[in-house]
């Protein structure tokens, strides 16, 4: 009278239970990489408070995050970029500015990095921040 189960279903198990106890092997390096260094923050142990733990913890967040320095997948690559381009000075409209702010619900400075960053045309800006 009991009906039949899919294989995948365990006895005893859960919802949720079953899935969060089986490990996913990541598919790439960069995710494998990933894996590791967020272990690692797992493996740290809770009762360290020296300083020596600390800069452990953050080299190892570091790393998770990519921040670190010998991992580097695209997004290294394009911090770099970003830094070595030099910045052109833009002269933004402060009617520009708060027409951003009441329109799109912006904070000033949000509204004036977004106005910089399409050399200070407002129909550009607003047009890009619907689309983001």
């Amino acid at each position: 009278m009991t009906e039949a189960q899919p294989p995948n279903v365990v006895e005893g198990a859960t919802t949720g239970d079953f899935e969060d106890e089986q490990s996913q092997k990541p598919s790439s390096a960069e995710d494998r990489k990933a894996a590791s260094a967020l272990a690692s923050l797992d493996a740290a142990a809770p009762n360290d408070t020296g300083k020596a733990a600390q800069n452990v913890d953050q080299a190892a967040v570091n790393k998770a995050m990519g921040g670190g320095g010998g991992g580097g997948g695209a997004g290294g690559a394009s911090r770099k970029t970003a830094a070595a381009a030099p910045k052109k000075s833009v002269k933004v409209d402060a009617a520009d500015v708060s027409l951003l702010v009441d329109q799109l619900l912006l904070a000033k400075p949000k509204a004036t990095e977004l106005l910089k960053a399409h050399d200070g045309d407002a129909v550009k800006a607003m047009r890009a921040y619907v689309a983001a």
